[in-house]
């Protein structure tokens, strides 16, 4: 198809009520355009709504709808906002023309009609229609390459967050998935009480999302003997045990440090295994911290971790049911607990359960022992 066909020209929609005048622009574009033709506004608006041209030219003294009130409607309409509007009109106050302007048009033409005039204003319009369609079209595909790239770089970063994640946890990599969806579950049942809203917004909560998978990456500094001992700990080793959230903090921090940001859902991840063994009553780890003095994040994954080893089977019991799970937490509430969150949590138990089921380990997963930092007197 050469350069010069008709299908590549740019198209001209001309606006007039009367035939004659229709007739003469038509004659005098048709060799370099593709000319359509309207009587009316309404039928201009119809044509240009259905294939968007290039540009319009149109008459502004018509009956039923006049030029300035077709062009309102053409601006109001995405599909045609960005199609230049010349006006043809005889009139020559500077008010009609001050009007024209304001409802939209980029020039006007004077009849009766000169073509050198009419063809320079026409093609100088076309031109730059071209380059602001050239920035749009730009933009939009910047715009969606960035969408894309970022789409990527979350999806790279979740599936490193659950690498690491399960390099040496003793627990299965269904765990981290489920209790990142009880975390989120249970954000969103609180983010409506006037005491989390300001804390629980819908990005806080993907961060929290994202960063709960880490809430144990501090065991990859607790020696096998420990991680891995199936039986109970000694009182020494289980202080040991009890400094991986201390380990996760700092090497979170040093994440942190080396991004050069304190602000990122790094923030909520070394919260998170900071202070997720905390306990409401002030009787947790590893600072012994008590009610709101506990981060949120950390509240939220406490319960959430601790619900997910109540119902995960281990070398040396049986999986509790759910429904003792959920009694077990909800003797939790106020000592282990936040009880806003275990209130919240009762609300939203068949959610926890569609989760683990969703998520189970698979029947010929091996038993595993479970990490001693689960056991306490609350569970």
């Amino acid at each position: 198809m050469s350069a010069d066909s008709p299908e590549q020209r740019p198209t001209v929609l001309v606006v007039d009520d009367i035939p004659e005048n229709i007739a003469a622009m038509v004659a005098m574009l048709q060799d370099q355009y593709r000319v359509r033709v309207a009587n009316r506004g309404a039928k201009a608006l119809q044509l240009a709504a259905s294939s968007a041209p290039d540009l319009i030219l149109l008459d502004v003294s018509m009956p039923e709808m006049d030029g300035y009130e077709t062009c309102r409607h053409l601006k109001a309409n995405p599909a045609t906002a960005h199609v230049p509007v010349i006006f043809l009109t005889a009139r020559t106050d500077e008010l009609d023309e001050a009007r024209g302007f304001e409802v939209g048009a980029v020039d006007y033409i004077m009849k009766p009609v000169s073509p050198p005039v009419a063809r320079a204003r026409i093609a100088s319009q076309l031109t730059l229609k071209q380059a602001h369609d050239f920035l749009r079209d730009r933009s939009a595909y910047l715009e969606a390459e960035v969408q894309r790239r970022t789409r990527e770089i979350t999806q790279i970063e979740d599936a490193t967050i659950i690498a690491l994640a399960e390099t040496r946890d003793n627990e299965t990599g269904n765990h981290i998935r489920r209790t990142q969806h009880y975390v989120r579950a249970l954000a969103r049942a609180l983010r409506h009480d006037p005491r989390f809203s300001a804390q629980l917004d819908d990005r806080t909560i993907d961060l929290l999302f994202k960063s709960a998978p880490l809430h144990d990456i501090g065991k990859v500094g607790i020696p096998d003997r420990i991680l891995l001992k199936p039986g109970k700990l000694t009182a020494e080793e289980f202080e040991t045990m009890k400094s991986h959230t201390l380990l996760g903090r700092d090497a979170i921090a040093d994440a942190e440090a080396q991004c050069g940001t304190r602000d990122s859902f790094l923030r909520y991840a070394r919260e998170i295994a900071q202070y997720h063994h905390e306990k409401w009553d002030g009787t947790g780890y590893p600072e012994g911290l008590a009610g709101d003095a506990i981060p949120v994040s950390a509240r939220l994954m406490a319960l959430a971790d601790v619900y997910d080893a109540l119902i995960s089977r281990r070398v040396y019991k049986p999986a509790f049911s759910h429904e003792e799970a959920v009694r077990i937490i909800l003797e939790g509430r106020g000592r282990h607990f936040d009880p806003r969150m275990v209130d919240a949590f009762q609300g939203i138990t068949d959610e926890f359960h569609a989760i683990a089921l969703r998520f189970a380990d698979p029947e010929h997963e091996p038993q595993r022992p479970l990490s001693p930092c689960h056991l306490s007197p609350a569970v």
